[in-house]
């Protein structure tokens, strides 16, 4: 029921003479234009097409803060507008929201079975006869023993026997409790899919979480420029966005974004080429051939690694969780550039009650052992595993059941 009052009654559609007006949330079709002002609920789900606003999102994603909103980008019926005015064409109406989807997800977990509801049943099979026989007996002895008079104090005891062993009980405590618990779940943002996964949730000892975007805030900044050549820290940062100005890697928007800041454009790049798993090169007209990635790609390029102590370098910054990429230009080594992805505030409270709870947690991440392990000891968490692909967590998973995890 608190999940379905999450959505507004109503929606603020706009006409194609440009007219607005408020409609029931039921009218609302696919492609209609919809405005969603400050304080309102986003109506159904679909995209930004005019205005920016930051939206509360946690009912979905748990996240506190609000994830700011421009055309383009998608909302999800159910979130709060936090910010500004926007409209947005509606993509996914009634049943095929995501919030009509989740409640649908809670109600069937809700009617689920678990195992120890089949035990409660067979119990009760068999108590509630027990129950009955003892009362019929309970008022047979009392007519034929008891004082005057003898069949109401017989009536009485046989009575008092149901309504003390109350045979019902037995069968609504587990779907009453079921119901409570994947209910207040779903507010929280935690959703079971059938009541068998709640009863051997109570039996979890151990936690396996991601780093990025879990622990961590999922957006990396910018935190270290080291020069090791004749470059000032500016100019590398220049050199270092024009050639991730055409890159897709999650970091290239922290170089981006710190050249923005420090009022630095981009460098224009040409031959610009990906190296899976290593880094990019491209040439710079006045500067000459750059590249920046990983020592790997260092070192197939023929760049001297060991004059500047570059390496030494990047071990310190990987030892305080960062991730430390060098930049090369015009064949030598020009500096080292790190970017760090920064832990919430609400991580180390969450990881603190969970070992209160008696919770053991690893922590699996893709990135180096260097800097998931500095993570890990800022954070506390028991173990971790590394350089570890999405698809090999599921076998993690199955390795630590194997271990009696």
């Amino acid at each position: 029921r608190a999940l379905l009052d999450l959505a507004p009654k109503t929606a603020r559609r706009i006409g194609p003479d440009g007219a607005e007006a408020d409609i029931p949330l039921a009218d609302v079709q696919p492609g209609d234009r919809l405005r969603v002002r400050p304080g309102e609920a986003v109506p159904v789900d679909g995209i930004v097409t005019d205005g920016h606003s930051s939206v509360d999102e946690s009912l979905i994603t748990g996240e506190p803060l609000p994830v700011e909103k421009a055309n383009g980008d998608l909302v999800t019926g159910g979130t709060l507008n936090a910010g500004g005015s926007f409209i947005m064409s509606a993509e996914r109406v009634g049943a095929d929201t995501m919030l009509a989807r989740i409640v649908e997800l809670v109600a069937t977990a809700q009617r689920s079975r678990a195992p120890i509801q089949a035990l409660a049943d067979q119990v009760a099979g068999y108590f509630v006869p027990a129950v009955v026989g003892v009362a019929i007996a309970a008022f047979i002895i009392w007519s034929l023993v008891g004082p005057e008079p003898a069949m109401v104090y017989g009536l009485v005891a046989a009575v008092s026997v149901l309504i003390i062993a109350c045979p019902c009980a037995l069968g609504l405590a587990t779907p009453m409790s079921i119901m409570v618990a994947t209910g207040r779940g779903a507010t929280a943002g935690i959703l079971m899919r059938d009541a068998e996964a709640l009863e051997r949730f109570a039996r979890v000892d151990t936690l396996i979480i991601d780093k990025t975007g879990t622990l961590t805030e999922g957006k990396p900044v910018l935190t270290d420029v080291i020069a090791l050549g004749g470059q000032g820290s500016d100019e590398l940062v220049a050199i270092a966005a024009g050639l991730e100005r055409g890159s897709e890697h999650p970091l290239a928007e922290a170089i981006l974004a710190d050249a923005a800041d420090r009022g630095v454009e981009p460098l224009p790049v040409e031959d610009f080429k990906a190296v899976t798993g290593k880094g990019i090169t491209g040439q710079i007209a006045g500067i000459g051939a750059a590249a920046f990635g990983n020592a790997a790609l260092m070192l197939d390029l023929g760049i001297d690694m060991a004059g500047a102590d570059a390496e030494a370098r990047a071990d310190e910054l990987r030892g305080e969780g960062k991730t430390a990429m060098f930049l090369a230009v015009d064949n030598a080594l020009a500096g080292v550039i790190a970017v760090a992805d920064p832990i919430k505030q609400t991580t180390s409270a969450a990881i603190r009650a969970l070992h209160a709870a008696g919770m053991r947690i690893v922590m699996a991440t893709g990135d180096t052992e260097r800097t998931a392990r500095a993570v890990a000891g800022q954070l506390g968490i028991d173990a971790i595993e590394a350089n570890i692909l999405p698809e090999q967590k599921a076998a993690l998973v199955e390795s630590l059941r194997a271990q009696g995890a």
